[in-house]
């Protein structure tokens, strides 16, 4: 009965069965198995939210990045940072890292900065004579660069899961993401100098009036760092700063939205939430099985008998976590995982902190990885491309962010510098 159970699901899983309803399947034939009560589910999944106050964080963080997705704030961004690195060689290639990046750690989504930006930089980046596979492969790999950046969502989850300080795990992703973007940009201006690319000549004039125009979101940043490493407001308070802000200069000083349009941007931004929390409590159902049973004693026995080293721990969670981000969204990814993973790798010496950068870095690279990484099917959808297209056109990225990643994951300073040498908690 048991093995036709799990056949039963995993054959629904195949057939393309919710994750949420997977996850709790095995879940409930876990706890049927040990004769605990199903009760003990509810009871356990209602306690992790009602004492853990930064998962209301989540939803107030995500409506934010709805409101400055739905105004013309990425419009404003582009232009400035269009103006400033236009001048260089792929500057508005450049331009689109460092676009995509912020929208994507304010939304959460890549898919959502894909769609959203993808309208706007793609035709720029064919008029200033980019190929059109390098811009496909430049957005497609952009899309999910900002994980690493506060106020990301995978972070918090990432925080929440583990039991691992969010303050330090925002000031540990800033070294390794502005990394990440700069080796693309090395890459993308290596392309750029070879095609020829079209460059915008420097206009203080330019300058002066898109940084007025786009003034009101460069702050926004400025306020996030201020507020939570200086110590002046918690994580709940900045988030409800953030929505505030956002509303009052997108539909008062901007006025690019209006009060009407609310309604549908709240429900919007609160399908995402929805979506991230059924994940969350079936996913968390699953792993109160798996630490009852024991699991990921078992899996790290297993581990230390086969694997003696660091060095060779790390390259072979490099390549689990690379296959989990193909084969799964990254908010199930990381309730699934993270509990299995956190107690192994600190076994071998490894800081919760700076595992924590190379799980979200992995799961970077997964979602733009052949053949069912996440953004190549949105960015399918998005640019009316065969998806073969999308694989050949990111492949050069993909070299280039596995190098980055094997940089992040044997240099943990790069991670860990900030903590220590500012004494963050």
């Amino acid at each position: 009965m048991v093995t036709a159970a799990i056949v039963c699901i995993a054959l629904l899983a195949f057939l393309g069965a919710p994750i949420f309803a997977v996850l709790s399947s095995l879940a409930l034939l876990g706890f049927h198995l040990s004769d605990i009560r199903f009760a003990a589910l509810i009871v356990d999944i209602y306690s992790q939210f009602s004492n853990n106050p930064v998962l209301y964080t989540i939803p107030i963080f995500t409506f934010a990045g709805f409101i400055l997705a739905e105004s013309r704030a990425s419009v404003r961004i582009v232009n400035f940072s269009q103006a400033v690195l236009g001048w260089m060689p792929g500057g508005l290639a450049i331009v689109s890292l460092i676009a995509c990046a912020a929208f994507t750690a304010f939304t959460g989504a890549s898919g959502v900065t894909i769609i959203a930006l993808g309208g706007l930089l793609f035709p720029a980046l064919l008029k200033g004579r980019y190929s059109e596979k390098f811009s496909l492969g430049l957005l497609t790999s952009s899309g999910s660069l900002g994980l690493l950046f506060f106020p990301s969502l995978p972070i918090i989850i990432y925080g929440v899961v583990a039991e691992t300080s969010i303050t330090q795990l925002f000031a540990a992703g800033i070294v390794p993401g502005i990394f990440l973007i700069v080796i693309l940009a090395l890459y993308s201006t290596f392309c750029a100098t070879r095609a020829k690319t079209v460059r915008t000549p420097i206009s203080l004039k330019n300058i002066v009036q898109t940084t007025n125009a786009a003034k009101w979101e460069l702050l926004i940043p400025v306020i996030l760092v201020v507020g939570i490493f200086g110590g002046f407001v918690t994580l709940g308070e900045v988030a409800s700063i953030m929505v505030a802000y956002a509303f009052l200069v997108e539909v008062f000083i901007h006025r690019d939205l209006k009060i009407r349009q609310f309604p549908a941007i709240i429900r919007e931004s609160m399908v995402l939430v929805g979506t991230i929390f059924i994940i969350f409590s079936s996913a968390l159902a699953l792993t109160t099985y798996m630490i009852d049973a024991e699991i990921p004693m078992h899996i790290l026995d297993f581990i230390q008998a086969h694997i003696g080293s660091k060095v060779a721990f790390l390259i072979a969670l490099n390549v689990f976590l690379l296959v989990v981000g193909c084969i799964m969204d990254i908010y199930s990814a990381l309730v699934v995982v993270v509990p299995l993973i956190v107690p192994i790798a600190t076994s071998y010496g490894i800081n919760p902190v700076h595992l924590g950068i190379i799980f979200l870095t992995n799961l970077e690279i997964g979602y733009l990885t052949p053949p069912v990484g996440m953004n190549l099917f949105i960015s399918c959808i998005r640019f009316n491309k065969p998806v073969v297209d999308l694989y050949r056109a990111c492949i050069p990225f993909i070299i280039v962010l596995l190098a980055g990643l094997l940089v992040i994951t044997y240099v943990p300073w790069m991670s860990l510098w900030l903590i220590e040498h500012y004494g963050i908690r």
